[in-house]
């Protein structure tokens, strides 16, 4: 399957949810954002929003400062 992923083409040997992608990334879905094709999923949903062949998709995570 391939996705564009924060702008760069990637390619996976299946489908995944936003969750699984966030697990193989190793990227905990805590402090991120994500959005497939300009639309902001709802962190509830990561486990059960499939990624489909062609989706972009941005994970933006959160920076603490002061």
């Amino acid at each position: 399957m391939k996705i564009v992923l924060n702008g760069e083409a990637k390619e996976f040997s299946a489908t995944l949810s936003i969750q699984e992608l966030l697990d193989q990334l190793a990227i905990p879905a805590g402090r991120v954002a994500c959005d497939v094709n300009l639309k902001i999923i709802k962190r509830a949903f990561y486990p059960q929003t499939v990624l489909q062949e062609g989706d972009s998709v941005e994970i933006i995570q959160a920076i603490g400062g002061g």
